[in-house]
């Protein structure tokens, strides 16, 4: 019979930290379960996400759990176990559970009807409250100490605590304002378990457009169009952005714009895009702007009687193309080609724009890296400290936007509770 005095830490009341939680008071309730967040409320990045809607999920979960492994890349075969345990359709009856009904948007995501986090965040931290969990904000993880209890940086200094087990959760250093920096990959070193550099994903990008472009563009979509990567495409809308970079201090330099690119189509290709600069400097994004039209039927649209129509006009009146479209067309094409029809209808079905850079990772919705997969095993405990478990963002997998990151943080939210539960029946 297990003992009723184990005591488990939980460190990051985040997607998975939350989801171990629950999992782990519904199976385990003698266990004395402790939840830590380095921020004053938990789940801050679960509310950030939610402010215009949480998409927790995607309908192909249902429909094709294969097909929606594979968004998972390299990590596919890693995440498809966890899937097929805690995957679309368990995720929607626990929050059935929590009384949150849900909906599928047109585009296949899935949202509770609420729209936003809080509802089923308060709904779950109640139900965590009444199972005995613990919450401890302002508490930073910053190691072990000598004796190995978990450290914790606070407002009133350091404290410890020991654990007959731990989950670390602590997300990856995106929107570090909101809890993470990644500093918890030194400690872990320490113990010899291995990472690799975080990076972002799902980010938006540098692109070689003049600064004034982006003076006059910002925050205007691009509407309707078609962007095509490394042999995949991706519909939708897409918001050019200025960013300013201030000049070194004592430089005397003023300060800089850089034109970059972001939103839903970008977000999707983002890795390919990421990798592609990280070997070889550069990359070329190809922009459809008239994508329900083939080659053909722009050339013939441009080849219509002109008469003493200006260029810009012909664009608008044939084929609709003006505002920011007109102008990004403009910006990336050769003046030769905008009075050749044949070249032109070629520019406007694959208009070429450079990528230069990934904006920083602070500014990326998730990242890639970190604790490399092999150092955990498939209860996702460490495979070098027992007792320790590791799951969410920390670890190094991505996923696109769409509901695949949440799904996958709590899918390993659950898989290491039960792995815990394992662990402390084991340990005896």
């Amino acid at each position: 019979m297990q003992e009723k005095n184990k005591k488990v830490a939980i460190i990051g009341a985040g997607a998975a930290g939350l989801m171990a939680a629950d999992r782990l008071s519904a199976l385990r309730p003698e266990l004395s379960i402790h939840l830590f967040d380095a921020m004053p409320s938990p789940a801050r990045k679960i509310q950030m996400a939610g402010k215009s809607g949480l998409n927790i999920s995607h309908r192909s979960g249902l429909a094709n759990p294969e097909a929606f492994a594979k968004h998972y890349g390299k990590a596919a075969d890693w995440m498809r176990p966890m899937l097929e345990t805690f995957g679309t359709k368990a995720i929607l009856d626990w929050m059935d559970a929590l009384g949150q009904e849900h909906f599928v948007g047109s585009t296949g995501r899935i949202f509770p009807k609420a729209m936003k986090a809080s509802p089923l965040l308060r709904s779950l931290m109640k139900r965590l409250e009444e199972r005995g969990v613990t919450l401890a904000s302002r508490h930073r993880w910053i190691g072990w100490n000598q004796s190995g209890a978990l450290l914790f940086h606070t407002d009133h200094g350091e404290q410890s605590f020991d654990a007959n087990a731990s989950l670390l959760a602590l997300g990856g250093p995106s929107w570090p304002r909101l809890g993470t920096d990644g500093a918890f990959l030194a400690p872990l070193a320490a113990r010899g378990i291995e990472s690799t550099p975080f990076r972002p994903s799902n980010c938006g990008f540098d692109v070689d457009l003049v600064e004034s472009f982006g003076k006059e563009w910002a925050g205007t979509p691009v509407k309707s169009v078609r962007l095509s990567f490394a042999g995949r495409s991706v519909s939708g809308d897409f918001v050019i952005s200025n960013r300013t970079t201030t000049a070194m201090v004592n430089t005397g330099a003023p300060e800089s714009g850089t034109c970059s690119i972001e939103g839903g189509p970008v977000y999707a290709l983002s890795a390919a895009m990421r990798d592609a600069l990280e070997t070889d400097g550069s990359a070329i994004l190809s922009v459809d702007l008239r994508p329900n039209l083939t080659q053909s039927q722009v050339k013939e649209r441009l080849a219509r009687p002109r008469g003493k129509q200006s260029l810009s006009n012909h664009l608008r009146r044939t084929l609709k193309l003006q505002g920011i479209q007109a102008a990004l067309l403009k910006a990336l094409t050769d003046k030769s080609v905008m009075n050749d029809p044949d070249r032109l209808s070629s520019a406007i079905k694959n208009l070429p724009l450079k990528i230069t850079a990934t904006r920083p990772i602070a500014e990326a919705i998730s990242t890639a890296g970190g604790i490399v997969l092999d150092e955990v095993d498939e209860s996702l405990m460490a495979k070098r400290s027992p007792g320790l478990f590791i799951a969410g963002e920390m670890l190094d997998w991505e996923a696109p936007t769409g509901g695949y990151l949440l799904t996958g943080c709590l899918s390993q939210g659950y898989r290491a509770a039960e792995g815990i539960a394992r662990y402390l029946d084991f340990d005896l």
